[in-house]
């Protein structure tokens, strides 16, 4: 996430670069040993069933609980039981805000109907898809969040049919803080089963008979590529890499928060690049020095440092405009704004995944669901030409049209006409049949 060659040129203002990486952008899906060995297994399960997500579940997950990956819903509550009550209390506040969110968002996707000319009604209706397979990762960090934004969108969506599949990670059980953000966003039967196994099981309906029209959810390099040749066999959210921040400050920001807010994603994984666009060059450099400081004290400086060293980048713009041309290029994945006039953002930003405005807004917040926005975003630049996950992408906006008798010249006559000069005779017949029988009556 970081400016080339052909970037600089198209930015009208002037910048300094304080620091960047001297290597190209870390691509979503790259690494050929991690394309082949998903088609192997993709291939395989599609052949060969459940037999094959058990293979791989026992070899890949330490999976020893026989022939069924079910967790059974009367279990829910005892693996869950021991959870701390503030960490209860704060899963409910999350996934209820999430879901208040998506219902907002649903609220104001509405069916119409219209006349586009006399006799001609269009119309447009929201239905959701059928099913949505979702992933919970339990890996390294468990993203306890992620249930919120997969699940309980796809519920408020109204989606009649959700799976979730999470990795067996303590003891062949599920991890219970994982399973509980599951229940408290709604799921409705949750499988112990992880990787590139569990979404093939998911989109070929191998756990509960039911192919999933939708697979979301984040993962690693395995499972997103897994999502990325699915594609088709089932829709999906997005084809996320590595996780994205940027920051444009100005003078008012303090080098302490800019640090502390780089420095809470470059923590998802030590390619997590992280960007700061700044109008002012004391605030550059005396963030360079901050992020050093805190490093010494995180306890995931091993990750969030290699991160800011090999992904790291500074640029000094001349003007609020510069800044913008340079994060609109750049289309990160979260962006904060923590300078004076918020507002000049807002209304000239284009490019980016989620919008975070103001000293008091922090991408930590929505990543942890407190804010009620989706966090399963773009990356790569995708926020050019998509957004995130929402409600919006567990409906289908289905259109229609309904024609009268008298609107039949004005839509047939042009249609003879355009199919003619194409060439088209049995369109130009369709169209002409409707002209004869008016002639005729």
């Amino acid at each position: 996430m970081h400016l080339t060659p052909a970037d600089a040129r198209r930015i009208s203002g002037s910048y300094s670069v304080v620091r960047q990486p001297d290597r190209p952008d870390v691509a979503a899906q790259s690494d050929p040993k991690v394309i082949e060995t998903v088609s192997a297994m993709l291939s395989e399960i599609e052949r060969d069933g459940l037999p094959a997500v058990r293979r791989y579940a026992e070899r890949l997950d330490g999976w020893t609980g026989g022939e069924d990956f079910e967790v059974p819903e009367s279990t829910w509550g005892p693996l869950t039981d021991d959870l701390p009550q503030d960490l209860r209390d704060a899963l409910d506040a999350g996934a209820e805000r999430t879901r208040r969110f998506a219902e907002m968002q649903r609220s104001h996707l509405v069916d119409f109907e219209d006349e586009v000319i006399p006799g001609v009604v269009c119309g447009q209706r929201y239905v959701p898809i059928g099913s949505v397979g979702a992933y919970l990762p339990a890996g390294r960090f468990p993203l306890l969040a992620s249930a919120f934004m997969t699940v309980g969108v796809a519920r408020a969506a109204g989606v009649p049919n959700v799976v979730s599949c999470t990795p067996p990670s303590l003891h062949g059980q599920v991890h219970p803080a994982v399973l509980y953000s599951a229940r408290a966003s709604g799921a409705q039967r949750v499988f112990a089963v992880g990787g590139v196994q569990a979404l093939a099981a998911m989109a070929f309906g191998l756990l509960d008979g039911v192919p999933s029209d939708m697979i979301v959810g984040a993962g690693n390099a395995f499972v997103a590529e897994a999502k990325r040749q699915l594609y088709g066999q089932s829709g999906i959210d997005v084809l996320a890499g590595p996780s994205e921040v940027a920051v444009i400050a100005d003078e008012t920001a303090t080098a302490q928060m800019v640090a502390a807010d780089l420095l809470a994603q470059a923590e998802h994984g030590p390619s997590s690049p992280a960007c700061l666009v700044t109008t002012s060059a004391e605030l550059a450099a005396a963030v360079e020095v901050e992020i050093e400081r805190q490093l010494e004290g995180l306890a995931t400086r091993d990750i969030a440092g290699a991160a800011w060293r090999d992904w790291g980048s500074i640029y000094v713009a001349d003007s609020p405009k510069t800044a913008v041309e340079i994060m609109d290029l750049l289309a990160p994945e979260h962006l904060e704004i923590l300078a004076e006039d918020t507002d000049f953002y807002l209304e000239n930003m284009r490019n980016y995944g989620s919008l975070f405005l103001g000293p008091w807004s922090t991408v930590a917040y929505a990543d942890k669901g407190m804010s009620g926005t989706n966090h399963v975003l773009p990356t790569g630049r995708g926020a050019r030409y998509t957004a995130g996950l929402s409600v919006a992408r567990f409906l289908k906006q289905l259109t229609y049209q309904k024609a009268t008798r008298a609107s039949t010249q004005a839509q047939a006559g042009p249609v003879v006409t355009i199919a003619d000069f194409e060439g088209m005779p049995g369109h130009r017949d369709s169209a002409q049949l409707r002209l004869d029988i008016l002639a005729r009556d």
